[in-house]
């Protein structure tokens, strides 16, 4: 698939294992890259789902200098909101736990925000994708926030572990924007540089 980007060395202004994964399967070629330093505030009054939007920009603001005419970089943010309540990366094992009870039992919706930027332009977009937990008890919870360490995970989990199997009832939208890219629709608007 190296033909769609034939003109640009693609970079990932990612430390996700899950996001370098998901943008492998693509098998486009690519690298990853450390963006430093990046103010990941937003501000307060922002309605939660143009929240991923914003910071995967400020993102790729903060690499637009450093990056070569030749060089394309692809930025992201996920995000999990219920409530218009934002629930990211969770501090410690007992704030990661009480975010599935909080979970359980309802529907929330996982937000990803995409830049995809080289010196001459930029496309921005978001996904979201529904998911539907069933019941889960507190030792549930427990057990698998001990055994998985989901403390990089916004929301406190990943779908493609444990708890994606016994307590995701349904997903409306994209599976892998659940997991932190969504890579159809990053294919298609890659196919536009």
């Amino acid at each position: 698939m190296e033909k769609i980007l034939k003109n640009y060395k693609v970079l990932l202004a990612s430390r996700s294992p899950r996001r370098r994964e998901l943008l492998g399967m693509l098998d486009i070629p690519f690298e990853c890259v450390r963006v430093e330093g990046v103010d990941e505030t937003f501000p307060p009054e922002m309605n939660a789902v143009d929240v991923p939007g914003y910071l995967a920009r400020k993102k790729a603001s903060a690499c637009r200098d450093l990056i070569k005419d030749d060089e394309l970089v692809i930025t992201a943010d996920t995000v999990v909101i219920l409530d218009n309540t934002i629930y990211g990366k969770p501090y410690n094992e007992e704030q990661a736990v009480d975010m599935l009870m909080t979970l359980q039992g309802r529907t929330h919706q996982v937000v990803t925000g995409v830049s995809v930027t080289t010196k001459e332009k930029s496309i921005d977009f978001s996904v979201s994708t529904d998911v539907t937990f069933g019941t889960l008890t507190r030792e549930e919870a427990e057990y698998y926030v001990k055994r998985y360490h989901p403390l990089d995970k916004a929301g406190a989990y990943g779908i493609q572990e444990w708890i994606g199997c016994v307590a995701v009832e349904r997903i409306d939208g994209s599976f892998y924007n659940v997991m932190g890219l969504p890579v159809q629709r990053l294919y298609k608007e890659l196919k536009k540089f």
